[in-house]
């Protein structure tokens, strides 16, 4: 049974406190999608949203090789600063300009929503954790490393 189900079931019984040590966390895949019209891209990051805890972090790596297959003629250092600035927003502070100021739940939606760019963030899915930067790692090493 899933993380989220076994939430889930427990709020619906009354059983939430079974799940005490662990928090709900969201989380969206970063894609780079170097050519928009054709659609085909490479993961290369997860950005991890608790609410609970006050978590959000973002982590990436790129496969520059995988990138160069799929587009022989991107700009990689582009693409760098673009997944760069992600981790800065999740950061916030002065440095990730004046969303910097917002709370992480804003900044996480605000980095999730839908857009046309090089780097762009896949649907949000939940679940729960113990620990969010641990669960963040780990679904980089499964998701895009």
């Amino acid at each position: 049974m899933s993380d989220v189900r076994r939430y889930s079931d427990a709020v619906t019984t009354g059983r939430v406190g079974v799940e005490r040590d662990r928090v709900v966390f969201e989380y969206a895949l970063l894609r780079v999608v170097p050519c928009l019209e054709r659609g085909e891209c490479v993961n290369a990051g997860v950005i991890v949203y608790s609410q609970e805890r006050g978590f959000l972090a973002a982590r990436w790596s790129l496969d520059e090789g995988r990138l160069r297959a799929v587009s022989p003629g991107v700009d990689v250092a582009g693409v760098r600063r673009a997944l760069e600035a992600v981790e800065a927003m999740c950061r916030g502070g002065a440095g990730a300009g004046a969303a910097g100021r917002e709370r992480p739940g804003q900044r996480f939606r605000w980095l999730t929503a839908p857009r046309s760019t090089v780097v762009q963030p896949g649907p949000i899915h939940g679940g729960l954790a113990e620990d969010p930067e641990a669960e963040l790692e780990r679904l980089v090493d499964r998701l895009v490393r």
